[in-house]
């Protein structure tokens, strides 16, 4: 058996009997199984056609998050949710329902999910968890529905290259920067299959919502996910969260890797990524003064609080451009309330920006509106394939490179 092992291997060898091995197929116990209202009604469809009884393995274990159309923008929408909810009423699962936010967040805030936990959802970008050190997954409806019933599934236990990040970064680069620096390295399928760690002073130094940036794009580059090892500050909010001590799972020292990889940060510029794919990668000053229709900000990739404060604090007494139409959706619910007490939202009410209710909205074809033909966007999410958000064309940026260019009226630096 393999002695040195990497995140992934230490993770899956507490969740299963078999070896664990890169290359070999194992069951693996799942922690918490979640379907959203995107695949949840197909999930449900499953469970009643082939089980009359004991459709869950733990119900404690299972939910329901409606986020990707909240609430419903569609009668087909509201009759798929309200198919999940009568489920889930006669099962005893929870939902969190259209007014709490992404599913993938929500667990972490509700310590559901952390440090070691293994994790799936309908979800493609439920990997961002390894943000905080866990294992997440997004799956078919159909594994969701095995593992609703059994609590485990099969998989193939990858191999792990290991990314340094050398350097440090300073205003006006951000996380996102970084992120989309990253793909661009690495490419569309340059860690297919893999999973990815992230190490350098420069991780160490990330505050959570920096390292769920980091790895809510891990998906962008083939990867099944990327860990970033929790610190001292990490640990703590997840034993918060949790109720009670968390500790964090880490490599062995000598762990077998893949690939090594180093980045240097030391002379990193704002990134925009360009129609048509998020590894299309350029600095923001080779593409300034681009005129700008729309902004979005939010998304699982930048819609924590620092995110959208920051966007608020940067227009703080001013207005955004007439022409520019500015989108705004929190994460969770519990970061629009931290929005809303502390002031934040009247600031970007006052700039003239649109606030919505919390979930994923554009970036899922779901609340906040769509893009039309010639419409130039610019979106802190993470992905900007044609069609994603609309049939315009979706720039990905960071929200202060968001910020700047919806005040401008065109792509622009702070």
């Amino acid at each position: 058996m393999k002695k040195n092992k990497t995140i992934i291997e230490k993770i899956f060898e507490k969740h299963t009997m078999d070896d664990v091995e890169p290359g070999k197929v194992i069951w693996l116990d799942i922690d918490y199984r979640a379907a959203r209202d995107f695949g949840g009604p197909n999930v449900v469809k499953h469970l009643e056609e082939h089980f009359k009884r004991n459709r869950i393995d733990d119900t404690e274990k299972t939910f329901f998050t409606f986020d990707t159309s909240a609430p419903a923008k569609t009668i087909a929408y509201a009759n798929n949710q309200q198919r999940c909810r009568l489920f889930a009423r006669n099962e005893g699962i929870k939902v969190f329902d259209v007014d709490m936010g992404i599913g993938s967040h929500i667990a972490i805030e509700q310590g559901l999910i952390y440090s070691g936990v293994t994790s799936v959802s309908t979800d493609s970008h439920m990997n961002i968890v390894g943000g905080i050190g866990a294992f997440g997954q997004g799956m078919g409806d159909i594994d969701i529905a095995f593992i609703f019933r059994t609590g485990k599934t099969w998989f193939e236990v990858p191999r792990t290259m290991k990314i340094n990040l050398v350097g440090d970064f300073n205003y006006p680069v951000t996380a996102k920067d970084i992120t989309l620096k990253v793909v661009k390295t690495i490419g569309q399928k340059g860690a297919l299959g893999r999973v990815i760690e992230y190490y350098g002073d420069a991780v160490d130094k990330l505050r959570l919502f920096e390292r769920l940036t980091l790895a809510s794009m891990a998906t962008e580059m083939g990867a099944i996910i990327s860990f970033v090892p929790p610190n001292d500050e990490i640990l703590k909010i997840m034993s918060d969260n949790r109720g009670k001590y968390i500790d964090g799972v880490f490599a062995d020292k000598n762990a077998e890797y893949s690939e090594e990889i180093t980045i240097d940060l030391k002379n990193l510029e704002p990134q925009i990524a360009l129609p048509p794919s998020p590894d299309n990668v350029k600095n923001v000053k080779d593409i300034i003064g681009l005129k700008v229709d729309s902004v979005f900000v939010g998304s699982c990739t930048n819609g924590r609080y620092e995110d959208i404060k920051l966007v608020a604090d940067y227009l703080s007494g001013k207005k955004v451009d007439q022409d520019v139409m500015l989108r705004i959706v929190p994460a969770t619910k519990q970061v629009y309330q931290k929005l809303l007490f502390d002031g934040t939202l009247k600031k970007l009410y006052d700039s003239g920006a649109i606030i919505s209710n919390p979930g994923c909205a554009g970036c899922a074809q779901g609340q906040i509106g769509m893009t039309g033909k010639n419409e130039v966007q610019l979106s802190t999410a993470n992905r900007n394939f044609p069609g994603k958000q609309g049939e315009g064309d979706t720039y990905l940026v960071s929200p202060l490179i968001a910020a700047a260019s919806a005040l401008k009226g065109k792509i622009a630096l702070p």
